[in-house]
């Protein structure tokens, strides 16, 4: 269904109408509450195709370039092999299609096959139950929870911290 490539500048228009659209980012990156105008749009996603640090990802529907969302690793740690997870899909019309499932098997094996890993870990709004059934689905445990972590609607909220070592990776692909 999907395909994971590099973001270049001509992608930043998805993001334009997406980060203003209230539903789209309402379980998302913190920073997208913050951010709307082309200007903080454009420095947003400047700063995406500069981090060498971190690995961002552009999420393109398969055989084509039509661009649906971005995901990828952050906190990446060498000492500790571990990382966080993160993922948007922007295009609403792609969204209860499995996909988000689909990117997170993606970047498990990028993960814990290409990058080494030892750990991958994630947070989720917990009344985000589709992601969290996704990202079970995909092989995330839940370890905890961040209590009211999380602002948004009015309302604080958990978040639930998710996570798959290597060797359960490695066990589920057998």
């Amino acid at each position: 269904m999907i395909e994971l490539k590099a973001l270049s500048r001509i992608h930043v228009s998805s993001f334009y109408e997406w980060l203003n659209d209230e539903e789209s980012i309402m379980y998302s990156l913190s920073i997208f509450q913050k951010i709307n105008s082309p200007t903080e749009v454009d420095r947003w996603f400047d700063t995406v195709l500069e981090d060498k640090t971190n690995l961002n990802l552009g999420i393109f529907l398969r055989n084509s370039n039509q661009l649906i969302g971005y995901a990828g690793i952050c906190s990446l740690s060498s000492l500790n092999k571990s990382g966080e997870y993160f993922i948007f899909i922007g295009d609403k019309s792609q969204w209860g299609k499995g996909i988000g499932c689909e990117v997170s098997r993606e970047i498990l094996k990028v993960a814990f096959l290409e990058k080494g890993l030892n750990r991958l870990m994630l947070t989720v709004s917990e009344p985000n139950i589709g992601g969290v059934k996704s990202y079970q689905k995909a092989g995330f445990t839940p370890e905890g929870k961040l209590r009211q972590a999380c602002f948004r609607d009015g309302a604080y909220h958990d978040k639930i911290i998710m996570s798959v070592l290597k060797d359960e990776y490695l066990k589920s692909m057998n």
